[in-house]
């Protein structure tokens, strides 16, 4: 992380350590991080930021879904780009 700079520092419980929360929080960083059942404080966090987090990692299992994208068969970097931007637009048609 250092280096980087955000607003926000999105991720699961598998990150919920003292030192990414404390890193995150010397870079200015809101921790969106659900605390681990095991912790003696538990932690609060934006539940309503943690469920976009969520949206993102179902948009992407559903690029590697398909296989096009998931092996990336196309050779040149614009054939892959428009493979992806196709099936996004299939993903995002089939939200609505």
């Amino acid at each position: 992380m250092k280096g980087m700079s955000a607003e926000y520092l999105l991720a699961d419980k598998g990150y919920d350590t003292d030192a990414i929360v404390a890193q995150a929080a010397e870079q200015k960083m809101s921790q969106v991080i659900p605390p681990k059942s095991n912790r003696i404080v538990q932690r609060e966090y934006d539940h309503h930021i943690y469920k976009s987090r969520h949206l993102v990692e179902n948009a992407f299992l559903g690029l590697k879904g398909w296989r096009g994208v998931a092996t990336r068969y196309a050779k040149k970097a614009s054939s892959f780009l428009a493979i992806v931007q196709i099936r996004c637009v299939m993903l995002w048609a089939s939200i609505l």
